[in-house]
């Protein structure tokens, strides 16, 4: 009778465990989704905004067009990179590879373009059963599905001032895309 409530037990958990973990697959599969679409977006306004318009700011303390797109990209890279993936963190203020300098057009885009294949392969590849750990974020005690979701934030965010430096210079922004 002991080793019948103990099978029991068993099938009813081995029963229950593949949801729990299909729902972490599924909130990474409908984020991918998301980002897919995002980068999509976001590289489609890149291309649409004049190379000559990349330094535009919309007040003398904003970031130009082209620091919102490289913003962007240190951002996806911090958050998945070094908060998700566990990479010592690039630090903003010394970092050359998300600095505009001398970079062309071309040479953002394809940065950011790169930037989010990294992402998508980390958390493509994450480990689901991390996603109630938590970590520090700016003293804040956030889980990794909150970081997910402050990236996806951060990323509309900075693309939304872009978006408004377009309008500024008398640029129709590309039509919204869905689901990002």
């Amino acid at each position: 009778m002991k080793n019948l409530v103990i099978y029991t037990v068993l099938i009813c958990f081995g029963l229950a465990t593949p949801p729990l973990f299909a729902q972490g697959d599924s909130y990474i599969n409908d984020y991918l989704e998301r980002l897919e679409n995002s980068r999509k977006y976001i590289v489609l306004v890149a291309e649409t905004m004049p190379e000559d318009k990349y330094s535009f700011r919309a007040t003398p303390e904003s970031l130009s067009f082209a620091e919102n797109l490289l913003h962007i990209g240190y951002a996806m890279d911090w958050h998945s990179q070094s908060l998700l993936g566990g990479r010592a963190s690039r630090d903003w203020q010394t970092d050359t590879i998300f600095k505009v300098s001398s970079k062309s057009k071309a040479e953002m885009i394809a940065l950011i373009n790169s930037t989010f294949d990294e992402t998508i392969k980390l958390i493509s590849e994450f480990d689901t059963t991390q996603l109630d750990d938590h970590l520090d974020y700016f003293g804040l005690n956030r889980s990794k599905r909150q970081i997910l979701m402050l990236l996806a934030d951060h990323i509309t965010h900075h693309r939304a001032q872009m978006l408004v430096s377009m309008r500024l210079n008398g640029l129709t922004p590309p039509r919204y895309v869905l689901f990002q």
